[in-house]
């Protein structure tokens, strides 16, 4: 059992959709009839997590409407932000609202992991932060991480790869973290995890499981035929 909440960052912008969506966050660009939200929470309903907060901020009033204070029995918060904070900023406001610990998610990608596993491999390692990696071939969208055993060493830039290990965009970790970043708005991505990853413990779980990534068109319409299966 997941047992702890989960933030999910739900703010963005989707400029690349464009053209294939309405102007709405990206989060909530509609898939099969339902906002792609929508199948992230049924997701952490089977992983049987209780609470959600979102971090919203962009026409927020679309999801605020759609998913109220609780949605497929999920309790739900916002963490309101009134100007674009960064991913770091809006993780780090959403920790207001929860006590300790949190799964941190991307409210435009879809990685189907076990959760739990995630929790139980943050205290095997004695990670400061866990994250879900995922095996790619041929690509070039994502950068990728170097490991040295489960720990994660270097963030390399985006380019090229015939294969290699990314980012999957699901983490697990304390809301002491961010307490040592005396800024507001910043890049959970660039100011956290590649600034210390020499001088936190950074480690890696590598899950082959199914990942998508709506941010392109492509893969946007990839998701309506996928999701018809996986949310069967």
């Amino acid at each position: 059992m997941a047992n702890y909440p989960a933030i999910i960052l739900a703010g963005g912008l989707g400029t690349r959709l464009r053209g294939v969506v309405d102007d709405l966050p990206k989060s909530m660009a509609p898939i099969n009839g339902k906002p792609f939200l929508h199948y992230i929470f049924q997701y952490l309903v089977k992983q049987r997590v209780l609470e959600v907060v979102l971090s919203v901020g962009y026409k927020r009033e679309t999801i605020q409407q759609y998913f109220g204070s609780g949605y497929l029995g999920v309790a739900v918060q916002y963490a309101i932000e009134e100007e674009p904070l960064g991913t770091g900023g809006g993780i780090k406001k959403a920790f207001e609202l929860v006590n300790d610990f949190a799964f941190v998610l991307n409210g435009d990608t879809f990685f189907d992991v076990d959760l739990s596993v995630i929790k139980n491999f943050y205290s095997e390692t004695s990670a400061d932060i866990a994250l879900a990696l995922k095996p790619m071939r041929s690509f070039e969208r994502y950068g990728t991480v170097q490991m040295d055993g489960e720990r994660i060493t270097h963030f390399e830039e985006k380019k090229f790869m015939r294969e290699g290990l990314i980012n999957g965009g699901v983490y697990f970790f304390n809301k002491q973290i961010l307490q040592e970043v005396n800024q507001d708005k910043f890049s959970f991505e660039k100011d956290v995890l590649e600034k210390f990853v020499n001088q936190k413990k950074w480690c890696g779980k590598t899950f082959d499981n199914y990942f998508i990534d709506i941010g392109i068109p492509e893969d946007y319409a990839k998701a309506q035929e996928d999701f018809k299966k996986l949310f069967a």
